[in-house]
């Protein structure tokens, strides 16, 4: 999928993001392979959104680092997308929405058009894509967003609460998407705050309470013996503040 060169893996290094009279995000290490599918899990205003927007530059962190293996951008683009709980959507079609971000990337203006084609075609998104993107329902403009995202072919792709706002049928589509950018060799990091996706999707699961990193578990591993108390009472449900 990728020239000859990787940016993985990925290592955060005592990562720390504080505002004034509180820190959340505490120091935080660990290290993504590439081709996991890794899921952030943790209860409420454990630190995981902005886990994620540090690891992809949206932040800058207080203190400690994000060290990728290889230059993270390439052509003029980053090598990693990010997809969030509520996409943002242009004032156009879905399929200009798709055109638009490509148009960062190299290549000519009809290599852009295919691969926009392609994202909406492989994804089965075609019929919308003279649609009003804003006007699709919350499902299709994820699936959308998400198309968009593996438009631009990262390495990696992080993704934040991608199926919390959405019904279970389009929640069950998303996740197919997820399985398929894996299947193509896309390494996944997502947050989930849903124990039945994360038992699904995961290979790994990173475990942050309070803003620190309790665990960094294979999965199997940590919903049948998690290390910590906060995760098995989490996991039993009692854990959710």
């Amino acid at each position: 999928m990728h020239g000859g060169f990787s940016i993985l893996p990925l290592r955060a290094e005592a990562l720390t993001y504080a505002v004034p009279g509180k820190t959340l995000v505490d120091g935080v290490s660990f290290r993504i392979e590439r081709g996991s599918r890794t899921i952030v899990m943790g209860p409420n205003g454990a630190g995981k959104s902005l886990l994620l927007r540090l690891c992809h530059g949206l932040l800058q962190p207080s203190a400690g680092s994000i060290r990728w293996n290889a230059a993270a951008a390439a052509g003029g683009r980053k090598r990693h997308a990010m997809v969030f709980q509520r996409p943002v959507m242009l004032r156009r079609s879905a399929l200009g929405n798709l055109t638009y971000a490509l148009g960062l990337t190299e290549g000519s203006r009809a290599d852009r058009q295919s691969r926009a084609q392609e994202a909406l075609d492989r994804y089965g998104l075609e019929a919308l894509a003279r649609r009003p993107a804003r006007l699709l329902s919350g499902g299709e403009q994820q699936r959308l967003a998400m198309a968009r995202a593996w438009a631009l072919d990262p390495e990696l792709m992080f993704l934040d609460e991608p199926t919390s706002a959405l019904d279970p049928a389009a929640k069950r589509a998303v996740e197919d998407m997820i399985q398929a950018f894996h299947a193509d060799g896309m390494t996944i990091v997502m947050t989930t705050h849903d124990l039945g996706q994360a038992r699904r999707l995961a290979d790994e699961v990173l475990f942050l309470h309070h803003g620190r990193l309790l665990e960094q578990t294979p999965a199997d591993e940590f919903f049948e013996r998690p290390r910590s108390e906060a995760a098995r009472a989490f996991i039993k449900g009692k854990l959710l503040w």
